[in-house]
């Protein structure tokens, strides 16, 4: 085959987004089947949970809201949704980020700086609590005492209460978190696992 026929062979593209049909599609969405681009996907997705806190009437104009944020990407995705959907939809939330130290050497530090980072890019005010001025001690304080045997579960109990200390300061009406359905699967399986099934 010479140049000149190679030009006139239609170019492979990929398949379009069936929501825009202008741009590529970048993936296929396991819930509808449909093939769609970023763009499309992100506002789907923005307004799906939009639809949820509307029928489920989370959120009443003027409530305060903590966003707990653990620099993962899981409450990062939540602090962008909630801080684009309360401004698109203008749902009159004062939002905050609320953040934990447990205090474990090299394990919270580079995610505190994205939520520091967070704070900064969705304009949302930050509070980071820490187990050093809400227990008086570290994690890394408590694992010397106790040792490594079931620190994570000392470690759950206490973020937890910290979480609820925190938005206590705060003067917060709700907490929202970025758990999903794996993070409820997971918990369920655990349970089973270790013999728990009441919980």
């Amino acid at each position: 085959m010479d140049a000149t026929a190679n030009d006139k062979k239609p170019k492979k593209t990929g398949r379009q987004c069936d929501i825009c049909v202008h741009n590529r599609a970048a993936l296929r969405r396991p819930k509808t089947c449909q093939q769609v681009c970023k763009e499309c996907f992100y506002f789907a997705f923005e307004e799906e949970i939009h639809k949820v806190i509307i029928d489920n009437h989370l959120f009443k104009p003027g409530e305060r809201v903590a966003i707990g944020a653990s620099g993962g990407k899981d409450s990062t995705v939540l602090a962008h949704v909630l801080t684009e959907l309360n401004r698109r939809h203008n749902y009159g939330l004062d939002l905050f980020l609320l953040s934990i130290d447990e205090g474990i050497t090299g394990y919270r530090d580079d995610s505190l700086e994205t939520v520091k980072r967070n704070e900064i890019q969705y304009g949302v005010p930050l509070k980071v609590v820490s187990y050093k001025s809400l227990y008086g001690w570290t994690m890394d304080e408590i694992v010397k005492e106790i040792g490594l045997k079931n620190n994570c579960t000392f470690c759950g109990v206490f973020r937890r209460q910290a979480l609820d200390r925190g938005a206590a300061m705060l003067g917060v009406d709700k907490i929202a978190t970025g758990h999903n359905a794996d993070d409820i699967a997971e918990t369920v399986l655990l349970n089973i696992l270790r013999g728990d099934i009441a919980r």
